[in-house]
């Protein structure tokens, strides 16, 4: 998820709150991560099994090894320390463009490959990517209230940090919006972590027993699914073909961004508790796609 919005108004806040909302690890996710930790010397004392999904939030001045992994003795980095729960990048563009480009490989096979001399080490990274970013170098473009004093070129170039390729990986796309005065000084409570998790796990137990009799063991979330899998789960209804239709030769989507629409869409339609995906289900995936850049 890549959250856009002016300085201020929640993105970290949203970022930070998202572990807890996600539903709790298995046994056998719980051993993943903490082989991970203890390889890379990092398993908390008094910690045998690590039971919380991690949140990692290296800061943008982070080297290529630190984010991928590496060093003369092969170690984890962040992506491989975020596995099975969140890696959340701030200031998105301000990350250095070979330590993004080399996470393109990790979002899509879920593993990064380290290679020396001595012979080549995998480290499991299946993590979820939450960024936050900036619509310009000032932080105000497209703001309500606060003009931006950024010439359109310098907005242009400061968007065009991420490459295509990132973003066409990136699921979901949201502006996060300011936040008015009435909203901030209210009573009214919004839905708490707790009943919000109550409802993603009930999501990820339909998952998991859709997946139940498959060969392979490595698919435990619709995120998970390859093509095969999408073909098998993600069937349209005949308006939603008609509806996909027309959304991938208007937004000109890549085959990859209509197999991530589509496993979305499963798995909005799994939170509402629907067996078939329907159209409300794909028309929300297909908002979330980046708009013509932002403003």
């Amino acid at each position: 998820m890549l959250m856009v919005g002016s300085p201020g108004s929640g993105k970290t806040l949203l970022a930070r709150a998202l572990p807890g909302i996600l539903p709790e690890m298995s046994i056998e996710e719980s051993l993943d991560v903490t082989r991970i930790y203890s390889v890379a010397d990092q398993l908390p004392p008094g910690t045998p099994l690590i039971k919380h999904r991690p949140f990692r939030a290296p800061h943008h001045t982070i080297s290529h090894a630190g984010l991928v992994g590496g060093g003369n003795i092969p170690k984890p980095g962040e992506i491989s320390l975020a596995h099975r729960g969140v890696l959340f990048l701030d200031e998105f563009p301000e990350f250095g463009p070979r330590v993004l480009e080399v996470m393109r490989q990790p979002m899509e096979d879920k593993v990064v490959t380290i290679s020396r001399a001595k012979g080549s080490l995998t480290f499991s990274a299946n993590f979820q990517l939450i960024a936050a970013m900036n619509p310009c170098p000032c932080g105000y473009h497209g703001d309500s209230q606060k003009p931006c004093t950024c010439a359109p070129a310098v907005v242009t170039k400061y968007q065009k940090r991420i490459s295509g390729p990132i973003l066409d990986r990136i699921d979901i796309h949201i502006e996060v919006p300011r936040v008015d005065y009435e909203k901030l000084s209210g009573d009214r409570l919004g839905e708490s972590s707790e009943s919000i998790r109550k409802r993603v796990q009930s999501a990820r137990e339909i998952q998991q027993a859709r997946f139940s009799g498959l060969q392979s063991q490595d698919i435990v979330c619709n995120a998970d699914m390859r093509i095969g899998e999408v073909r098998q789960f993600c069937r349209l209804q005949p308006e939603g073909q008609s509806l996909m239709r027309a959304a991938m030769s208007q937004l000109n989507l890549s085959a990859r961004a209509y197999h991530r629409i589509l496993k979305l869409a499963r798995t909005i339609a799994d939170l509402a508790g629907s067996e078939d995906i329907q159209s409300a289900h794909l028309a929300e995936a297909l908002q979330y796609r980046p708009k013509l850049m932002l403003g």
